[in-house]
């Protein structure tokens, strides 16, 4: 019986993407070469799962019967005759993706999807040595996966419309906001809406509009307070075409229209100030609390979420 999705690493994506699973009903597998280590983010899984749970975001049944269903592996191929979905959360590496989805195009029937959740290659890419890419597409889960909603599902220029259309629905039936991406470009949906924001906010600062603190309190304050029930096109309907036209008109022609990597980082690169990683990048980490700051958005984004699903059941 397939009945099982196996989730082919156990990264920070992979544990998030498996809590949500079983908290769906579903028997999953975690793989990982080393045992030890999938074993460990097994219970790193059922540890985000007792969070949701705690924040009444999953049910005490589904909490429950979590550790019966999540399995954690190092031998891939026993897991993978009783799969329905498999869902890769590998390295960025796209020759490292081609060769495993080539691997489970051989192992599996033509009728499993075969999922990517890459937040930037193209899923018609990592499916180039593959003989049915029909099967193949990309389901990118948002970071942290066991919180924020949004999954974009990625059609590539061969995939089944009718599998990704049925990916989307049972992605749903999950509890995700699922998207259908029609087309295979560069940072899928969201990537290339966060890219732009990201382009601008950046440009800001190098030309001196705004410090940095101040460009990130008016996104945080503004834009962003309203975007999970007010979406940029339903706003541009409710203020008027006419007036965002005339907007555009004005402000377009002032804002960056970069194609590559904006000067101010590419110096913070080859100065090796890369961020929270190493201490400094457009901040100073030694001075600012990414902890903090992570538990905020948590707290943030459950306390969104439940607001949401109110919205739903009134």
């Amino acid at each position: 019986m397939r009945d099982t999705v196996v989730v082919v690493g156990s990264g920070l994506m992979g544990i998030g993407i498996a809590a949500v699973s079983v908290l769906a009903g579903n028997k999953t597998v975690l793989f990982n070469r080393l045992q030890e280590k999938a074993e460990k983010a097994r219970g790193d899984a059922l540890a985000q799962c007792k969070e949701l749970f705690d924040n009444d975001l999953a049910t005490a049944e589904a909490e429950k019967s979590a550790s019966e269903l999540l399995s954690g592996t190092s031998n891939l191929e026993s897991a993978l005759p009783g799969a329905r979905w498999v869902i890769e959360t590998i390295t960025e590496n796209l020759e490292a993706k081609q060769n495993l989805f080539a691997k489970l195009d051989g192992l599996l029937p033509t009728d499993v999807p075969i999922l990517s959740n890459t937040s930037g290659l193209r899923i018609t890419d990592i499916a180039a040595k593959m003989k049915h890419p029909d099967r193949a597409l990309t389901a990118h889960f948002w970071f942290p996966a066991h919180l924020a909603p949004l999954v974009e599902v990625v059609v590539g220029e061969k995939s089944s419309m009718e599998m990704a259309v049925a990916v989307r629905e049972e992605l749903d039936r999950w509890g995700k906001a699922a998207v259908l991406v029609k087309r295979d470009l560069p940072g899928q949906l969201g990537n290339r809406i966060l890219q732009a924001v990201i382009r601008e906010a950046v440009n800001m600062v190098e030309i001196g509009l705004a410090s940095a603190e101040d460009v990130d309190r008016a996104v945080k304050s503004g834009m962003g307070i309203r975007f999970p029930v007010w979406g940029p096109l339903e706003h541009v309907d409710a203020v008027g075409i006419d007036l965002c036209a005339s907007v555009q008109n004005t402000v377009l022609p002032s804002i960056s229209p970069r194609t590559e990597a904006a000067p101010l980082m590419r110096d913070l690169l080859a100065s090796g100030q890369l961020g929270y990683k190493t201490g400094k990048g457009i901040y100073d980490w030694s001075v600012k609390d990414m902890k903090t700051l992570e538990r905020q958005r948590n707290e943030f984004i459950i306390h969104a979420l439940k607001k949401i699903r109110s919205f739903k059941k009134s």
